[in-house]
């Protein structure tokens, strides 16, 4: 059994319980609040950030891009011609690229700012960082979000999925960001028809179930979150 210490609105949590359902490995999950700099999480990952995944006899697997490699080297082979990390140099090249995207770049201008300014500093004391949120951080996430849709746009018109001919751990990425970001509705879906095309994909995929019938208490998601003909 895999076990898997995350936040729900984390989206590098999301990602990994995404590539999780997709390997058919649902963990045992852990839900943690960073912010209490729990000693037992910090002796897991000194960093005191989720994800991290925990299986017996290997050492604990921090971050999302680290977990995502160890389980295509671990289990990567059995899924043949559905692995989620290609065989081929110039398809692993791209699709680690776009996962950087996403997991780097969307998450430090759109869904990390988002999920820290709408839903951690409802949790965090005032005096480390909680409180109301950051109107201008707001409105600058929302604002790039647009073009991050362009781009995902662009990429699905070029290609059947965002790195190629088949789903991917980049797919898999760029949808749990942007799930963080469609619980707390600020997608604006009516931007690229073909974004949402493609995210409707993704979200009706079994992995994505588990993700869509949760709900935070107190915030409950989106009219659109969980419709699949959203």
């Amino acid at each position: 059994m895999l076990t898997l210490f995350h936040h729900p609105m984390c989206p590098h949590s999301r990602f990994v319980r995404l590539v999780l359902e997709e390997y058919g490995l649902p963990p045992r999950l852990v839900e943690e609040r960073v912010w209490e700099r729990r000693e037992e999480f910090l002796q897991l990952n000194p960093a005191g950030s989720t994800p991290v995944l925990v299986e017996e006899g290997v050492p604990p697997v921090p971050g999302a891009a680290i977990i995502a490699e160890y389980l295509d080297e671990t289990r990567g082979l059995t899924l043949g011609e559905f692995r989620l990390l290609p065989a081929d140099l110039g398809g692993r090249i791209e699709v680690r690229r776009l996962m950087n995207w996403f997991n780097e770049k969307f998450f430090d201008e759109v869904s990390g700012a988002l999920a820290m300014e709408r839903v951690y500093k409802r949790y965090i004391p005032a005096g480390s960082g909680g409180g109301s949120p950051d109107m201008e951080t707001l409105r600058a996430a929302k604002s790039n979000i647009r073009y991050h849709l362009a781009y995902i746009g662009w990429l699905v018109r070029t290609r059947d999925w965002l790195a190629g001919d088949s789903l991917t751990y980049a797919d898999l990425a760029a949808a749990a960001h942007l799930s963080a970001v469609d619980y707390l509705g600020d997608v604006p879906w009516d931007e690229d028809q073909t974004a949402k095309n493609w995210y409707a994909r993704i979200k009706s995929r079994p992995s994505f179930r588990p993700l869509l019938e949760e709900a935070l208490p107190g915030l409950p998601p989106s009219p659109s979150y969980a419709d699949l003909d959203f």
